[in-house]
């Protein structure tokens, strides 16, 4: 087991060996999580050939790649984050370009939880920690059912392993849905505007 890693990937075999990964990994993901985890192939491709992405591969003995992190090092080319938060929060090191977010991190599920995790873990943070990044992530519901413990704690604990960390939460987001299909609940009744504006009023007085 071995790790390579990747800037501004234009090969095609290594392009079509890390998407078989990357299919594989998120297949089972993709059934319990109600977001769409995964990028369609031509956004994979493009991700991979930007310079300002980081890739890191763990290959087994044979050089077939088993787990992959791909870490983005200016957040103004992902869709994902808000730079104008970063920059009322942190607006040096959005500046200094030491913001850094997680695109994904995947293991082979024949290699979960073994090794392989963690070799990925610790060679893909180590630029991360030299540079004294804020390394941003986020995770599926699958990963992290609660505010404690999860992925989250987990590469806390490996980051930890190999440098002074301090894990941050900055929110959670939600998914509702409002079912007008026949076996729907039974309507509550008349509603007017003027209703909510009153519970707005109460909801909003202080004391």
């Amino acid at each position: 087991m071995y790790v390579t890693r990747h800037t501004n990937v234009q090969n095609k075999t290594l392009i079509d060996s890390l998407w078989q990964l990357y299919e594989l990994a998120y297949e089972q993901l993709a059934a319990v999580d109600i977001t769409r985890e995964t990028l369609f192939k031509h956004e994979f491709e493009e991700v991979l050939a930007d310079p300002t992405y980081r890739t890191t591969v763990v290959r087994d003995d044979d050089g077939v790649p088993i787990a992959m992190a791909v870490f983005a090092t200016d957040i103004s080319v992902t869709r994902y984050l808000s730079v104008p938060y970063f920059r009322r929060r942190y607006p040096e090191r959005l500046e200094a370009g030491r913001i850094h977010y997680v695109m994904w991190i995947l293991v082979h599920p024949d290699h979960q939880g073994m090794r392989a995790t963690w070799e990925l873990a610790r060679a893909a943070l180590a630029a991360e920690v030299e540079e004294g990044a804020l390394l941003v992530f986020d995770l599926p519901e699958s990963n992290q059912p609660n505010e404690g413990g999860g992925g989250a704690e987990f590469f806390r604990r490996v980051a930890k392993s190999i440098a002074d960390v301090q894990l941050e939460s900055f929110g959670v987001s939600r998914y509702y849905a409002l079912d007008f299909a026949p076996q729907a609940a039974e309507p509550e009744g008349e509603f007017e505007f003027h209703d909510l504006e009153s519970e707005v009023e109460s909801s909003t007085q202080t004391t």
